[in-house]
């Protein structure tokens, strides 16, 4: 999460001259656009029911489930996606089975599933499969709303969709170049400037900690102010590094997020077969949802809000839409009944947020003090960052299946 921290709205004095993200992680990739809703569930087992239906409805039918856009249709040819071994015929003939889904981040703070078919999905954005890894971190920004509160950027160790709750799509910006954790998004020069500047090496987790801790959100983008004090940048990694813990949830060998004993949320009263949407009592701290009851809620965890949408409620709304917009089609393939998992998932929510929020004050008090300016890091040669760092780096060292099983032109 990064709210507005250090006490400012990104339009001040003090960011006058900070960088924007954009300059510090310059490779960034355009959200993914799935083209049909239908490709992406809150469960992994209403994606196969999709598949299976598709595939084996006959070739008028299949077409209308299909939804065809002017990107994909039955007959489109396309490549594999990167690291997945989907076949690359025309989808009108596929008759196999369903590709293993995909858990993926569905906008901030969401973990949905994906069929990682490649003649699925409209602008899939391969070169973010290619370099997605057991070592990447993907930065996304939530776009820029006029007087939001809420975080203006999140991390995860997962691939993102890039979603926006409020619909103005943003940025991903993944923290290395190549797989393995090899050739940080970073300004050639940044790490060691602020080798120079802090008296030592500078990992990039370090920046993307920082980054968390300390960026703001700006109509030209996060503004990334950048302290020249030690003490200062040592405090901001730090609180950033918990931060990043928090939003892993437990990726990449980190704890679960966790509240103390005593404050931890529990199920009171069963979750129905069909809960109504939620309703909050602040008195109680009870989260109702039908017959079911959830407490304690912290009122921070229930008031956390991206781009002005409050996140439980989102969440919420996503797994009990009371009808698809055609319930004949494959989105109305659906859980018929509230999944026990996601109460457990509910459950991690509730407390990913409520940490999230007890971080704010320490995030609004943080002092970037005397800065590194964007002066500055043009004069040292940082910026601008050069048109090749915003580019994909050439990562293939092996050949990629193409359309029809065909190997792909490197």
């Amino acid at each position: 999460m990064a709210a507005r921290a250090a006490g400012g709205s990104g339009d001040d004095g003090q960011d006058a001259d900070a960088p924007l993200l954009d300059d510090l992680m310059p490779w960034s990739v355009r959200p993914l656009r799935t083209g049909r809703p239908w490709v992406v569930a809150p469960d992994a087992a209403s994606l196969r029911a999709r598949w299976d239906r598709l595939v084996r409805a006959p070739a008028d039918e299949r077409e209308r489930l299909f939804r065809a856009s002017r990107a994909r249709d039955p007959w489109t040819s396309v490549a594999a996606l990167p690291g997945q071994s989907t076949g690359t015929g025309r989808f009108a003939r596929e008759d196999g089975p369903c590709p293993e889904p995909v858990r993926i981040a569905h906008g901030p703070f969401d973990q949905q599933w994906l069929l990682p078919d490649h003649r699925l999905i409209d602008a899939a954005r391969p070169e973010l499969w290619r370099v997605a890894d057991g070592h990447q971190l993907f930065v996304v920004e939530h776009g820029h709303v006029p007087r939001d509160t809420g975080p203006a950027l999140s991390v995860t160790a997962l691939l993102p969709d890039g979603h926006s709750p409020a619909g103005r799509p943003g940025r991903i910006r993944p923290l290395y170049r190549r797989p393995g954790g090899l050739e940080p998004n970073l300004a050639p020069g940044l790490l060691a400037l602020l080798g120079e500047h802090h008296g030592g090496p500078v990992a990039p987790e370090a920046v993307l900690a920082w980054v968390l801790a300390a960026a703001r959100p700006s109509p030209a983008g996060c503004v990334v102010p950048l302290p020249a004090d030690t003490a200062r940048w040592s405090a901001g990694v730090e609180l950033g590094r918990e931060l990043l813990r928090l939003q892993l949830r437990g990726a990449r060998g980190r704890e679960r997020p966790r509240l103390p004993g005593g404050r931890r949320p529990y199920v009171r009263a069963a979750i129905p077969p069909v809960p109504t949407a939620p309703e909050y009592d602040p008195d109680e701290e009870t989260l109702a949802l039908g017959t079911g009851r959830i407490s304690p809620v912290p009122a921070g965890a229930w008031e956390f809000r991206v781009g002005g949408v409050r996140v439980l409620e989102l969440w919420f709304g996503r797994r009990t839409a009371s009808g698809a917009p055609d319930p004949g089609g494959l989105e109305a393939v659906r859980p018929r009944t509230w999944p026990q998992e996601w109460t457990s998932e509910l459950l991690e929510l509730i407390t990913l947020l409520a940490l999230l929020d007890g971080l704010r004050p320490r995030q609004e008090g943080l002092d970037v003090g005397p800065p590194i300016t964007a002066a500055d890091l043009r004069a040292a040669g940082v910026l601008p960052a050069p048109a090749s760092a915003r580019r994909p780096a050439s990562v293939l060292d092996h050949q990629e299946e193409g359309p029809d099983g065909q190997f792909a032109l490197l």
